[in-house]
């Protein structure tokens, strides 16, 4: 089974208008509302794939019932921890600009709390579990090293994707894949990547400190799969950019939809090949990618072995 954790969830609620005006009144074109969050969207990709997945995580009130039910219709299996405080609303504005207000988490309790790790306390070596976005302010800053914990006790496989120092400590605890994006990557290190060869050395770094597998997305120039035997490049897609959120988690639920067939060389690239079509699909459409659009890319993408 995998399973997704998205401890600060959030209703997505995008509203689209030709200019945005600060200090007056705006009136939107459309808007349209979305169950939020980048497990929830792992999980929401790995579904359009006919992959299944449980998705974990706090929510509560109105909105977290919201999510709750727009997932089901979607024939998501949901676990959540149900929470007092209201789950948080980001508005995405996207007019001549993008704009995002992004929601507070959270209140949790030490119950909320204790009631999460025990979802995670029956895994077995033939799950995997995906941590993905923000931690909370109301949870310490090294929460993902307590689920961690859980996670490898029980001989389970997981992949987390943040950054930052979160990211850093959990190398040691060898997790499947990461995904930093060049940015995220270059602030780790201190420096500023640009280029393909600036970039490989520092992905290789991760693998030594301990990741099996390192994504680095490269935006509008494209995304590098380094792993300890191949380092592939795939060229960006061409496309009509409608949606900056959710791309990048599209694009490991699409690498994990192939998980369970890559145990070679070429079944790592076929991987990489759908996280490449699944992101760049999101990444061209209003809401995450449609199967259809993911599978309408695939034969665009190309890949370039490195090494």
């Amino acid at each position: 089974m995998i399973y997704t954790v998205t401890l600060n969830p959030s209703i997505d609620y995008v509203v689209r208008l030709d200019t945005l005006k600060t200090g007056s009144v705006n009136r939107s074109e459309n808007q349209d509302k979305y169950p939020g969050g980048k497990g929830i969207n792992v999980s929401r990709i790995l579904k359009r794939l006919d992959v299944d997945s449980t998705a974990l995580g706090f929510i509560g009130g109105f909105t977290g019932g919201f999510i709750e039910e727009a997932l089901t219709e979607e024939k998501i299996t949901t676990r959540f921890t149900p929470v007092k405080t209201d789950t948080r609303i980001n508005v995405k504005l996207k007019a001549d600009q993008e704009t995002e207000i992004n929601g507070q988490g959270p209140d949790l309790t030490e119950q909320n709390i204790s009631e999460l790790k025990q979802e995670l306390s029956s895994l077995t070596s033939d799950d995997l579990v995906v941590l993905a976005g923000s931690i909370p302010g109301a949870l310490p800053s090294d929460f993902y090293q307590e689920l961690i914990a859980l996670i490898t006790k029980q001989g389970a496989e997981f992949i987390i994707d943040t950054t930052g120092d979160a990211l850093l400590e959990s190398l040691e605890h060898q997790p499947l894949l990461i995904k930093p994006n060049h940015h995220e990557l270059g602030e780790m290190f201190d420096t500023t990547l640009v280029t393909i060869e600036d970039i490989v050395p520092y992905g290789q770094e991760l693998l030594k400190r301990g990741a099996k597998n390192v994504i680095v997305s490269m935006g509008k120039d494209g995304a590098l799969l380094i792993t300890p035997d191949l380092t592939v490049f795939a060229p960006p897609i061409k496309g009509d950019l409608k949606n900056s959120v959710g791309a990048g988690d599209s694009m490991v639920a699409g690498f994990i939809s192939q998980l369970n067939r890559a145990n070679a060389q070429s079944e790592l690239e076929d991987a990489f090949r759908y996280g490449v079509a699944s992101g760049s699909a999101t990444a061209f459409s209003d809401d995450l990618a449609t199967k259809d659009k993911i599978v309408n890319l695939l034969p665009q993408v190309t890949l370039k072995i490195l090494n």
